[in-house]
Formats: C-alpha cells, sequence, structure tokens
C-alpha cells in the first residue's frame, strides 16, 4: 500500500503544485454566485458554457475610481470613474487576472483576483434579466402564491427527456425511499428550440390528467444555452398556471433558472429533488424507532408512577385496614404476653419471698403476742368478774326491778302502792311500796 494521506496534507502539496505551476493568470467569464459580505470583500464565479471557477477579490486589490483602463492604460476623457467593484453584478462579462491557489476548508481551487476588468454583457443574460423584471412584476416569483408540496407524496409526475442522465438519478434516489411511490414519466424535449413548446405541453397534460399529486420538472447540468429552455416564458407561464404543486430542478446548485424561480420549491440538482419528495425508510424505520423508544420510556414512566401511585394508597390502606389495626393489637397482646410472662414469675418469687419473711416475723412475734393477750385476758376476765351481778346478791345485797321490769336507781322513781320485785341471790321477793305520813317522802318497803 502506498502512502496514505491525510486531507491537510494532500490539500497543501496540490495548493503548492498548482501555485507553482500559474503563478499568474488571465481568465475571462460570466459573473454569477455574486456574494458582498461586511468584510468588503467579493466573492463570485467565473462561468463559460462548461466550466465554473470560483474567485475573490479582496478589499485590498479593489479601486474606489479608476481614472484609467487598466488594460490598456488609456486616460478616461471624462475623469475619473467609479470603480468596477462597486458596479460589479451578476451576468457581467469579465477578465480577472491572478493566481490560482487552494482553499483548503471547501477543497477547491479558486483565484485570487487582483485585476477585474469589464468585458460587457453576455446577450443571453440581458434577455434573462429583462424577463426576470417582467415576470416578478406580474407576481410569479410572489411566496404567497406558491403551493405546499404533499408529504410523501405516492403520485408523482416527472417532466423531462426519457432518455436523459436527471431521470436515472432521480429513479436512482427514489429507490429506497418513500413508501410504495408510483412515478410517471411525461416526456419532453429539455434543450434546443422545440423545447419550451414540448416542456409547457407536458406540463399541461400532466395538470390536465388529474393524476398526480405533484409535478417535479428536472433536467441535468449544463451550459447557459442547454438550459436555456427553462428561462422560456413558455415554461414559466405554463408552472404558474399549474392547479398542482411543482418541484423544479434544473442544472447543478449554481444554475438558477427561471423555472426555479416560478416552481413552487426549487431542487438544486434532480437527485435533491428525489430527497425533497421523500425520506430515506432507513430514516423511517429510525423514526419509528425512535418513536418506539420514546413510547417505551413513556410507558415505564407512566408505569413508574403508576406504581409510585399504588404504594401510596396501599401504605394509606394497611394504615387504615382493621387487619393492619389487628396486627398492631396482635403485636401489642404479644409484647404484653411476653412482658407479663416474664413479670408474674418475678411478682410471684417476690411475694413469696415478702410472705416468707411476713411469716419469719410473725412466728418470731407470737409467742409474745399470745403473753401479751393472756395477760390482758387474764386482766379483762377479773374485770368481768368483778362486774358480775351476782357478786353483790351474794353478799346480802337485793336488785329492785319495777313492775315494767326497769331497774330501781332511785327512791324518786318509786311511789306509794307500786309493785316492786326484790332479786336475791337464790330468788325474787315481791314487795308493795308503804305510804306513811312524814315530813319528807322516803320508801318504805313492805313483804308480801
Amino acid at each position: 500500500m502506498g502512502h496514505i494521506y491525510q486531507v491537510r496534507e494532500l490539500t497543501r502539496a496540490v495548493k503548492s503544485l498548482l501555485e507553482g505551476q500559474f503563478p499568474f493568470v488571465w481568465v475571462q467569464g460570466e459573473i454569477s454566485a455574486l456574494s458582498r459580505p461586511s468584510s468588503g470583500h467579493i466573492y463570485f464565479s467565473l462561468k463559460d458554457e462548461e466550466a465554473s471557477l470560483a474567485a475573490v477579490w479582496f478589499r485590498g486589490n479593489q479601486q474606489a475610481e479608476e481614472a484609467f483602463d487598466p488594460l490598456t492604460g488609456e486616460v478616461y476623457a471624462g475623469g475619473p470613474r467609479p470603480g468596477l467593484a462597486a458596479r460589479l453584478e451578476n451576468g457581467l462579462e469579465v477578465i480577472c487576472a491572478g493566481r490560482l491557489t487552494v482553499y483548503p476548508p471547501r477543497g477547491g481551487y479558486q483565484i485570487v483576483a487582483e485585476l477585474v476588468q469589464e468585458a460587457g454583457k453576455g446577450r443571453q443574460q440581458i434577455e434573462f434579466e429583462l424577463l426576470k423584471a417582467e415576470l416578478a412584476a406580474k407576481g410569479y416569483f410572489d411566496p404567497q402564491r406558491k403551493k405546499a408540496l404533499p408529504l410523501r407524496p405516492r403520485r408523482v409526475a416527472v417532466i423531462t427527456s426519457p432518455s436523459g442522465a436527471a431521470v436515472h438519478d432521480f429513479l436512482r434516489i427514489a429507490g429506497p425511499r418513500g413508501l410504495a411511490s408510483e412515478i410517471r414519466v411525461y416526456p419532453s424535449l429539455v434543450q434546443g428550440d422545440a423545447a419550451p413548446a414540448g416542456l409547457a405541453a407536458a406540463l399541461g397534460r400532466a395538470c390536465a390528467e388529474g393524476w398526480a399529486e405533484v409535478l417535479v420538472l428536472i433536467r441535468g447540468g449544463g451550459s447557459l444555452e442547454d438550459l436555456w429552455a427553462f428561462n422560456s416564458r413558455k415554461v414559466a407561464e405554463a408552472i404558474f398556471a399549474s392547479p398542482l404543486p411543482v418541484l423544479s430542478g434544473v442544472g447543478h446548485e449554481v444554475d438558477v433558472t427561471l423555472a426555479d424561480l416560478v416552481a413552487d420549491l426549487r431542487a438544486a440538482t434532480p437527485s435533491h429533488a428525489a430527497q425533497l419528495l421523500w425520506p430515506e425508510r432507513r430514516e423511517l424505520a429510525q423514526r419509528v424507532d425512535e418513536l418506539e423508544m420514546r413510547l417505551q420510556a413513556a410507558v415505564q414512566a407512566q408505569l413508574g408512577r403508576f406504581e409510585k401511585k399504588l404504594a401510596a394508597r396501599e401504605q394509606i390502606l394497611r394504615l387504615l385496614s382493621p387487619l393492619n389495626r389487628l396486627e398492631k393489637a396482635a403485636l401489642a397482646l404479644e409484647s404484653l404476653t411476653r412482658r407479663l410472662t416474664a413479670a408474674v414469675p418475678a411478682s410471684l418469687d417476690k411475694k413469696e419471698r415478702g410472705f416468707r419473711g411476713c411469716l419469719a416475723s410473725l412466728e418470731r412475734a407470737m409467742p409474745q403476742r399470745l403473753d401479751l393477750v393472756g395477760r390482758s385476758l387474764e386482766n379483762f376476765s377479773l374485770r368481768l368478774a368483778g362486774l358480775d351481778p351476782q357478786l353483790p346478791l351474794r353478799r346480802g345485797y337485793a336488785l329492785v326491778k319495777k313492775a315494767d321490769g326497769g331497774i330501781l336507781r332511785s327512791s324518786v322513781e318509786a311511789s306509794p302502792g307500786d309493785g316492786l320485785e326484790l332479786c336475791l341471790v337464790d330468788g325474787t321477793v315481791p314487795v308493795v311500796v308503804a305510804n306513811e305520813d312524814r315530813p319528807q317522802p322516803r320508801i318504805c318497803i313492805s313483804v308480801l
């Protein structure tokens, strides 16, 4: 295998070779793709019938005024005139002098112009500008009138030459795209004097049949003369009158025709036209995969939310459930049972020890207590014996009872004539209170 170049390495080699081979050149061509950025540099392309060359005219090489013709050295009779940089426009035929170089970021070669001189406008470019201005005034290019292309159309009418490379490029790109679309080719000349009428007729026929959803007007690249049919009034009017949306893909990206401007949408190339109509099936498959993954993620997220809600509700149900309360009560009962089971033997043991202590103390105190009780009982017996009513009767005393059975305790309680009863140790004797006339009342008892 030979040496493998890095891109920058190869580009530098080509740049060095090109600049060494063409240190200074003169090039004539028609200006197109003119651009004036705020830096003051001017970028454009030089075109002829077969090729295009990128050009840059740096601000430092531009002249605000020109007092003489830079090619011939002839002094202008009317005095200095504005420099060409201010008057440069698309379609102007110019001669550029400068050096060729390679611009590495794009990998393309270009001319760095040091001198630019007007060579005159091309006839066709003048005709193009005049017709373009007329159609613009009539609203042919108005964005408001342009129709949107259908999304992934199923029926597409292609107006082009059936033998040209454009239709093959279009079909090749369309093959792996879309979803089973049908394409009909409406043949027409795309170059020459008869081409404008043929293109307009094919457009009209496709619209009249009413089969297609969109019309596609395509042609491969070429010179300004090759593409001139697409700058004709007939083609522009046919596109403008079409009730169906028209997609134009004529030439290369740098080629802009009136057909492109009037069409509802412009594609850079015929291949690009197919890309605008249908996405690749691989992209659709990828989109389906992405949607599937998003759906799965959404389902998982939703399930996660549901699981969280379900867990929260289960927690609430557990808190509110009678079974949960019963379980808590059972746990509490089990705990109390364990505590009671452990506490009862200890309590009984403690009480038994206390009881045994009390019994021992009682056994020690019982003799003393019995002796004390015995002495108290003896004292009570003596006192009780002293209170025996029979004892005084044995000594000769008597107990006097009234008729109602009460005890006569004072003489004033008896009246003469009252019946009393003397209770002696060995029996009772009935008596009557006597009445004696004496100064002081006293009781006189008569034994019956």
